[in-house]
């Protein structure tokens, strides 16, 4: 059923759950080897990622940090229904974005020519509906016709990450609190310097992205409703029904629902529809056939461990979340903590200031787990791109810090704290190109790479977004690493 769209008593104050959960129709039961199954042969799903943090869902799924016609090649020879190609655009401004976006569809095009492989672009951008929507999937959708793909049809926007508390519910958005459930629109994420927005309701978040090219009544709605009770050849007749690339929402509260969900989409797509999907991680598993996999054990993370006794830890996330992760991380101990501070960063103490961080947190990895971390007061600048500006010249100085910490003493293993800090880490930090996401530290919420070529090789790499997991969620994934 659909709720109210207005369903919370007043700004900014969490819904108790069942207000929100209990009145919807029952679950349609739909397990991962019935999508696997129904996949299988299909095209692969080519998840183009803002930020690192989309692999948190899956397991053992390759991953590309580069996007050359060999690397794209690699990847689909693969045994693997789909793979990650790490964009890194939500670091960038918006005409970098688009060119990015077109440079990875075109080699795409190229590779899949070459190796006889249909595909399926969906774009990974929810950081709590946070991105470059609607540039992204406007330019995929421009790309793929100027390659002679043929027009898109749809955009299906699905960003409920289950795992992280991040539902949708009668097209509106919600995130998990410890309060109950918050409309997303009134969360810290919404107040963003540079992708900040004010609609929890979806066809209204899209009118608002779209600066009203696109009216919240023009925007198709699918629901629980249809989801479970009208299954999934219902679910393929309204997306079979899209046209000139107009934008569906789909609710979702678990992975059955984004089951049903990937069944109707292969149903519409083999009648012909093409389809582009913006979406959050938990629909990347559920379209890729997997099931839910339980944590990485000690065991299977002993034989990735790098040289050092100990390992290396890239804060650059600002949210009060990360702030409080790192003071639990803080109470547990056997730490040593370096600040990389953001005034000296920004003028020209700034390579000095780097070296002396890196150094010190090298010699310190001989007898303890080393935190580097940005000073935790968010500078910003006079508009969103100047923002945006500052934030990048921070992050590479962190990655800068953790490149020269590896160069110098390989750590047990990097967890990076933050999306585009994991991102800019992975990419110039470790200078990793290819990977595997081998699965999660703590339930799909936090990813480990295993490296497969440069100087990263050999080193588990741990991506932590900033705005996922409880307070000690931090202490808990380095607690299981230091276990292996």
């Amino acid at each position: 059923m659909s709720l109210p769209r207005h369903a919370h008593a007043r700004p900014g104050t969490p819904v108790l759950e069942h207000e929100v959960l209990d009145r919807l129709p029952p679950v349609r039961e739909v397990t991962a080897r019935e999508v696997a199954a129904r996949i299988s042969g299909g095209p692969r799903l080519v998840v183009l990622d803002d930020d690192p943090t989309g692999t948190q869902t899956v397991a053992d799924v390759p991953v590309l940090t580069s996007w050359t016609v060999d690397d794209l090649r690699w990847a689909l020879r693969q045994d693997s229904s789909a793979f990650f190609v790490l964009t890194n655009t939500r670091s960038l401004s918006p005409q970098e974005a688009a060119a990015r976006n077109r440079e990875v569809v075109s080699a795409l095009h190229t590779a899949s020519a070459a190796e006889g492989t249909r595909y399926v672009l969906a774009s990974r951008g929810d950081s709590t509906l946070r991105g470059h929507f609607p540039l992204e999937t406007d330019v995929l959708a421009e790309e793929l016709a100027a390659l002679g793909a043929g027009p898109v049809d749809g955009v299906v926007l699905v960003p409920a990450y289950i795992e992280a508390g991040r539902l949708t519910v009668g097209s509106r958005h919600w995130m998990r609190t410890s309060d109950g459930l918050l409309p997303v629109g009134e969360s810290e994420f919404a107040r963003d310097a540079t992708f900040g927005y004010r609609n929890s309701f979806l066809p209204e978040w899209v009118e608002e992205k779209t600066g009203g090219r696109v009216g919240a009544d023009e925007v198709l709605r699918i629901t629980l409703d249809d989801l479970r009770g009208g299954g999934p050849a219902h679910a393929a007749r309204l997306l079979s029904s899209l046209r000139d690339g107009r934008t569906a929402v789909v609710d979702a509260v678990c992975d059955d629902d984004l089951r049903v969900l990937a069944l109707a989409l292969a149903e519409a797509e083999e009648k012909g529809a093409r389809l582009l999907y913006r979406v959050g991680p938990s629909f990347v598993r559920a379209r890729a056939g997997q099931a839910g996999r339980a944590p990485l054990t000690p065991a299977e993370l002993r034989p990735l461990r790098g040289d050092a006794p100990h390992g290396l830890i890239a804060v650059g996330s600002h949210v009060s979340l990360t702030t409080r992760q790192l003071d639990r991380l803080r109470e547990r101990g056997r730490i040593v903590e370096y600040e990389l501070e953001v005034a000296r960063l920004l003028d020209e103490r700034r390579d000095a200031h780097i070296a002396e961080v890196a150094t010190a947190a090298a010699v310190a990895l001989e007898s303890a787990d080393a935190v580097i971390r940005t000073s935790r007061t968010l500078v910003t600048g006079a508009d969103a791109d100047d923002s945006l500006a500052i934030s990048r010249r921070v992050s590479a100085a962190l990655v800068e810090a953790v490149r020269r910490v590896n160069a110098v003493r390989r750590p047990a293993f990097v967890v990076a704290k933050g999306g585009i800090t994991s991102s800019d880490t992975a990419t110039h930090g470790l200078e990793i190109r290819r990977a595997w996401a081998r699965g999660t530290l703590l339930h799909g919420i936090v990813s480990l790479w295993e490296p497969v070529d440069g100087p990263a090789a050999g080193i588990p790499y741990v991506v932590f977004a900033g705005n996922v997991g409880g307070d000690d969620a931090l202490a808990d994934a380095l607690d299981l690493l230091r276990s292996a």
